[in-house]
């Protein structure tokens, strides 16, 4: 009984599949990545970044630098005029360019070993080869920190002088912290790049009498 039970069962899930399969299927409208504006919507921060984390949001933001500018329509601030629109895509790059130096930065110090102590002599190898990450992540945030000094003086014409764009009031605040010199990540990086060459020197100075 059991058994004709379960057969019975089997044809009726037989007969289901079959009309279902002549029933079309509904194509999903699949949205295209294209914009800065969409790239940028998948950068996101996690309370405590994995490297993963911060490699998956370089990437995004990577991307976002090389797309083109979504129509003014959708930007993420009102746009009436072409002088607001310019203004806009040089904050719009500058501040990229500021998150992928808080990436790299994040990044780095997830590899970065503060000091070389003695008695990590047995993992040298291992620990020069992660202080090797942080070092090409700092530099990295050199590279981005020179391209986002050079949309911010676009963003400081004197064309544009008493144009705010409110709705990015944040990007108008980090354009300013450059031009007073507030914000300098030049001098950071640096710092961070000179402390990480002493800590890779000590690591190649130990021996096998060192531990």
């Amino acid at each position: 009984m059991l058994l004709q039970s379960f057969s019975l069962k089997k044809i009726i899930i037989f007969f289901f599949v079959l009309i279902f399969a002549f029933f079309p299927t509904e194509k999903s409208n699949a949205y295209m990545l294209k914009y800065k504006e969409d790239f940028y919507k998948l950068y996101h921060i996690h309370y405590a970044q994995n490297p993963d984390d911060c490699i998956e949001n370089i990437y995004w933001l990577e991307k976002a630098v090389q797309a083109d500018f979504a129509n003014p329509m959708f930007a993420k601030s009102k746009i009436t005029n072409e002088t607001e629109w310019e203004k806009y895509r040089y904050l719009f790059q500058m501040h990229l360019n500021l998150k992928l130096i808080e990436q790299h930065l994040r990044l780095g110090r997830t590899y970065d070993k503060k000091v070389a102590y003695f008695y990590d002599a047995p993992w040298k190898k291992e620990y020069l080869d992660d202080l090797d990450k942080a070092k090409s992540c700092y530099t990295a945030g050199l590279y981005y920190w020179k391209e986002a000094k050079i949309w911010a003086e676009k963003a400081n014409s004197s064309s544009f002088n008493f144009l705010y764009l409110t709705d990015i009031q944040a990007w108008e605040d980090e354009k300013e912290r450059i031009a007073t010199g507030e914000l300098n990540y030049e001098k950071m990086l640096t710092r961070e790049l000179a402390r990480v060459q002493k800590v890779i020197d000590d690591f190649v100075a130990m021996d096998e009498k060192t531990y």
